[in-house]
């Protein structure tokens, strides 16, 4: 199975970091969070990944070209150009990089790397922007169980985020504000059959607006519930508190040994 990682925006709220990089290179402990978020992936047997660049692209393309030149020591024998690579990073992914544009939007981000997908094989999709101890392989399994064209991970809801009403593991529709019990917001952790990039109509698609109301509004969105850790970085302060867990060696997301 394949991921796909929403890589594109330009992360105006962490400008403070984004204004040289595009966010999903901002490192936590030394490592750009796209790392991260690939590790999650591969701990659970995802390792074969679709990056939706955008903003700043040649980064992101330039860090996997050189992925064990970044994680790795090095002797350089400078009369023959021969490289040594010392504790290589050998994570054994498969990743795509696709420049999906400046200015699309997430669904029309999807909807640009069609190709790339396994035709009548689901696929993951998630942002280039947050980590949790998501256990990914039952989310496949429960997606698998259900039948139907879409899975979101649910998410305990923050204030500043508006909510997924769900009803018997359905997710029936989309509100500005959180329900209390009962509800959730988008953990931005999904299992899709490769059908739902039909719903979006062009470039300037929001995944999160017409795509995903239309999947709920016809009963085919399951809502797949994570009651752990979540943490997306938005602003320069969530950067700080991942930080910080991961200096302490306290970091939740870290499912990988």
């Amino acid at each position: 199975m394949k991921a796909v990682i929403l890589a594109g925006g330009i992360g105006s709220r962490l400008a403070e970091e984004t204004i040289a990089r595009p966010k999903p290179m901002v490192e936590i402990g030394g490592k750009p969070i796209i790392w991260h978020i690939m590790r999650i992936y591969a701990h659970h047997g995802v390792d074969e990944f679709i990056v939706c660049a955008g903003y700043k692209s040649e980064l992101l393309k330039e860090y996997f070209v050189n992925l064990r030149l970044h994680h790795s020591d090095i002797t350089v024998d400078t009369a023959s150009g021969a490289v040594t690579y010392h504790r290589p990073c050998d994570l054994g992914w498969k990743v795509t990089v696709v420049d999906t544009g400046g200015e699309t939007m997430t669904g029309g981000r999807l909807r640009k790397v069609r190709a790339y997908l396994d035709p009548g094989e689901p696929f993951c999709l998630t942002y280039g922007d947050g980590v949790g101890d998501i256990d990914i392989a039952a989310e496949i399994a429960f997606h698998r169980g259900h039948g139907l064209k879409a899975t979101m991970t649910v998410v305990a809801p923050p204030s500043r985020f508006g909510a997924a009403r769900v009803e018997h593991d359905r997710i029936v529709a989309f509100v500005e504000k959180p329900l209390g019990e009962g509800g959730g917001v988008n953990g931005g952790f999904f299992v899709l059959e490769p059908s739902v990039v039909d719903l979006i109509d062009h470039d300037q698609t929001v995944w999160e607006r017409a795509p995903l109301e239309t999947l709920a509004a016809t009963g085919q969105l399951a809502a797949f519930r994570h009651d752990g850790f979540w943490q997306p970085m938005d602003t320069l302060r969530d950067k700080r508190t991942l930080e910080e867990l991961w200096s302490r060696g306290n970091a939740p997301w870290k499912v990988w040994s």
